[in-house]
């Protein structure tokens, strides 16, 4: 799609939300299922499965990348879309967006093996890599525009509700907070 065209593609999302409010919520939905091992597939929309895997070294085939790799490609991918799209709105041309991460995760924390260690990431990191012509004033204000409205380095950052129940044999259970 070509600059313009995402421009006029946003630009009348946008209209419509503001002749609309409504239209701003939104719902994404996706299904996982465990089909050998610790390999998963995801679907979204209508779109192909994704095969989700671990490596070797954690039980898995490596068929596809873990999920935590997902969560860091889930964060460069947004940061690059939102580079897109606030650059078509702002009317900077980019010649290339690039972004490279790198998460950090303590395994004692994933098999229990130290309660003081959270099983998830304790730190991501990531260098975004912009090639553009568009006067360094104007690429400042679309780093600002980008960092401050990318949707998942905010869920990342800020503290959400999740909310989750297991059903087991038909019958639902709470999950602990």
């Amino acid at each position: 799609m070509s600059q313009a065209a995402l421009k006029q593609a946003l630009s009348k999302t946008v209209q419509g939300i503001q002749d609309n409010p409504v239209m701003s919520r939104v719902v994404f939905e996706a299904e996982t299922a465990l089909v050998e091992g610790v390999r998963c597939t995801g679907k979204v929309r209508n779109f192909a499965p994704i095969v989700v895997d671990e490596p070797p070294e954690l039980g898995g085939q490596d068929k596809g990348a873990n999920p935590v790799e997902l969560l860091l490609v889930a964060l460069g991918s947004c940061q690059e879309i939102m580079y897109a799209a606030m650059a078509a709105m702002m009317g900077i041309k980019l010649d290339e967006v690039k972004v490279n991460l790198k998460g950090s995760l303590d395994l004692k924390g994933l098999f229990g093996m130290d309660p003081a260690i959270p099983p998830g990431y304790q730190k991501i990191s990531f260098e975004t890599f912009l090639k553009s012509s568009a006067p360094e004033e104007e690429l400042r204000k679309l780093i600002e525009a980008v960092e401050t409205h990318c949707p998942v380095l905010d869920t990342l950052v800020r503290p959400i509700e999740v909310t989750g129940k297991v059903t087991i044999n038909g019958a639902a259970v709470m999950v602990p907070a």
